[in-house]
């Protein structure tokens, strides 16, 4: 990372995350409408488009602020001592923001009511568990790789997250932000509203647990 100001830092965050529900909800309905009622096609809709615009966003912006775009991953960074918890704050701010903003981006693209709630109802332990394992993996996955191998980091991202959608009962949300966000849409991507704690807080579990294993498992590597 750069010695970006926090104003262009904050910048990239927004606009990341964004691309990145653009990128989610866009494709689900895309995925969707083309799919013919094929359920699993149109999530391999969505999952692909997902997977690439990671890899795309953190190669963009990972100079500039790291491309958290997840308050799970600057709630991990901060754990470790490496964001301060002014520009922590900030960053989950602005996440939350550009997630949102994506949201409205892609359903006035299709043309539909800038503003819904999501009906769709996720819920249940299999998928709080999910939600945490989705996390876990999500954030182990990065700090394993950046003080070893950073440059791998976007496409490990990337191909994680393509796989965590088909392996984790959830469809790997593994992000508050990108939860919140998808509660205000009433497609294919969609959350329920009343659903989202849950999964935003067995994200923020997930995270944790994801900071004690990688001090364990990678100290010395690292």
């Amino acid at each position: 990372m750069t010695d970006a100001a926090m104003p262009q830092r904050l910048a990239a965050e927004a606009l990341g995350t964004a691309f990145l529900l653009a990128t989610v909800v866009g494709s689900g309905i895309m995925g969707e409408t083309l799919a013919g009622g094929n359920v699993a096609l149109a999530l391999l809709g969505n999952t692909l488009p997902t997977g690439a615009i990671l890899i795309v966003l953190i190669l963009v912006f990972g100079p500039v602020s790291g491309a958290h775009f997840n308050p799970a991953v600057t709630l991990a960074f901060l754990i470790r001592g490496e964001i301060g918890g002014g520009p922590a704050a900030a960053y989950v701010v602005v996440q939350i923001v550009g997630g949102i903003a994506g949201v409205l981006v892609a359903h006035l693209m299709f043309d539909l009511a800038a503003f819904q709630a999501g009906t769709v109802l996720r819920t249940g332990s299999g998928q709080w568990l999910g939600e945490l394992v989705a996390t876990f993996g999500l954030v182990l996955t990065i700090l394993a790789l950046v003080g070893r191998n950073p440059s791998a980091i976007p496409f490990a991202v990337g191909l994680y997250i393509t796989a965590a959608y088909w392996f984790t009962s959830s469809t790997s949300f593994a992000n508050p932000a990108v939860t919140i966000a998808r509660s205000l849409t009433d497609t294919f991507s969609g959350i329920a509203p009343q659903h989202a704690p849950a999964f935003i807080l067995a994200q923020l579990i997930g995270a944790v647990c994801a900071v004690a294993v990688v001090r364990g498992v990678f100290a010395k590597a690292q």
